[in-house]
């Protein structure tokens, strides 16, 4: 019986995704490599295949790579799944480890960090990369953070995923299309943000998300 390790490889960039693909299929340890890109799909493919673990990249079109670690979680709650993201703000760290991911690198890391961290995680542990600030491991699977530390914090993870988009300029059309959910779904979301956020306008929202990480300029 092998003991090699079965990744599903989550990436809506082609170009990306065949680089990561080749640079794992070099290591031995690795066997089959599958791939989807998007979230949607790899809570499918997760379903059928059954790997030993996803890697998963989260900002993607659909539902996007949070609401899909929080999907394939509640349906299989001992699923190994390390996010590599571009981001590399505390913010999207704790967001992810909150959704039920068990790690978090930067797609900047060196190449053969994200092999380190798949076998780390396969192994059981709580993997962030060098480049990771520090956050509070602490907040894994929590549903929300109850000491807040900043104002984002307080948004719940769906609204989260809305902010972020309207952080980035998207209007309420857009992003109901981005997200598959209807306009007046996400103009509900948005009152609340606002709301919560203390702000007015989608230019508040802007400069909250650069105050705190959540967009770099």
């Amino acid at each position: 019986m092998s003991n090699k390790l079965n990744i599903l490889l989550v990436d809506d960039h082609e170009v990306v995704q065949a680089g990561f693909k080749m640079l794992l299929s070099s290591y031995e340890q690795f066997d089959r490599i599958d791939t989807a890109n998007s979230g949607e799909e790899a809570i499918q493919l997760y379903r059928k295949l059954q790997p030993d673990i996803v890697v998963m990249d989260i900002s993607m079109p659909g539902i996007g790579g949070l609401e899909a670690i929080r999907k394939i979680v509640k349906t299989s709650p001992d699923a190994m799944i390390l996010v590599y993201s571009i981001h590399d703000s505390a913010v999207y760290t704790e967001r992810a480890l909150q959704a039920g991911a068990r790690g978090f690198i930067n797609k900047n890391s060196a190449a053969n960090c994200l092999a380190e961290a798949i076998l780390s995680v396969s192994a059981g542990n709580i993997f962030l990369d060098k480049v990771q600030p520090t956050v509070d491991l602490s907040v894994r699977n929590e549903k929300e953070n109850t000491n807040p530390s900043t104002p984002v914090e307080l948004l719940s993870p769906k609204e989260f995923d809305v902010f972020c988009l309207l952080a980035k300029g998207l209007n309420g059309h857009e992003i109901s299309a981005n997200m598959c959910l209807g306009y007046k779904t996400i103009a509900n979301y948005s009152t609340r943000i606002k709301n919560k956020l203390n702000a007015n306008t989608t230019v508040e929202l802007t400069h909250i998300a650069l105050a705190s990480g959540v967009l770099k300029v």
